[in-house]
């Protein structure tokens, strides 16, 4: 793929996760729809049309190219069973690597964790160890991962934090402006069910792709968000008879197979 190729498949990830569409980029470059359109096809941008776009989305051509080196959608890493058990060994070796991959520098880090001058080194020296980082003179640090790790589903990280995060995230009020929180029941087929996961997935990658937009954003500036997705066969006849014992005629519902 050519660096013009990778540059506008950002480019285009960029204007998904703003919600913008071709339309709304014409208007601010005063183009037609349909030359904007024809910008993209034929990869015909000038660095000036590149530089009014990214005047139009406040990023720069570096925050651009920077998300061509993120990699495409499928991007994620996943850590082998030693890398795992080292991280859900050590707490504060594992927030040290989260916060890495969520854009924070190591001095932030080292004052947000208390960590003491020989503490950090520590920390710096096993994730390096673990080929989890990169670690230069100075404590400049590389990730050698993706920000986003594929957590193995029986792997130590998930059996030991998965079910205290969905009960802490799920168990709270959502009543603020920020927050936001539906829970929809209805009959639907095998079909509709498929497209549904589809389009969460999609929101999914969105909200991976405004994080990579963010990661050069002020940390004042910014809040950590948490996003919950999920989607099952459920009905409520399985609380009713699990919580407190209440048994439901079988005529009355439709139980899954």
């Amino acid at each position: 793929m050519s660096q013009t190729t990778e540059v506008l498949k950002a480019l285009k990830r960029v204007l998904r996760a703003r919600g913008l569409t071709y339309a709304d980029l014409a208007v601010a470059l005063g183009l037609s729809e349909a030359s904007v359109k024809r910008l993209f096809s034929e990869q015909t941008f000038s660095v000036r049309r590149l530089e009014e776009t990214c005047r139009f989305l406040d990023m720069t051509l570096y925050d651009l190219t920077r998300m061509t080196r993120l990699g495409d959608e499928d991007d994620t890493t996943s850590l082998d069973l030693d890398q795992e058990k080292a991280l859900a060994r050590d707490s504060s070796l594992l927030a040290y690597f989260y916060l890495l991959l969520t854009g924070w520098k190591p001095a932030r880090i080292a004052r947000q964790l208390k960590l003491s001058a020989t503490e950090h080194t520590r920390v710096l020296a096993r994730l390096d160890k673990l080929r989890l980082i990169d670690l230069g003179p100075g404590n400049r640090v590389r990730v050698l991962t993706s920000r986003r790790i594929a957590w193995r589903v029986d792997g130590p990280i998930r059996k030991l934090y998965e079910l205290q995060v969905k009960q802490d995230f799920v168990g709270y009020r959502f009543t603020a402006a920020d927050e936001y929180f539906r829970f929809e029941t209805a009959e639907l087929s095998q079909a509709s069910m498929s497209v549904l996961a589809r389009r969460l997935e999609r929101l999914s990658r969105e909200f991976d792709d405004l994080a990579d937009l963010d990661l050069n954003v002020a940390p004042e500036k910014k809040r950590n968000v948490g996003l919950m997705l999920a989607m099952r066969p459920w009905t409520y006849w399985q609380i009713l008879e699990q919580e407190w014992n209440v048994q439901i005629p079988a005529k009355h519902l439709v139980r899954p197979r």
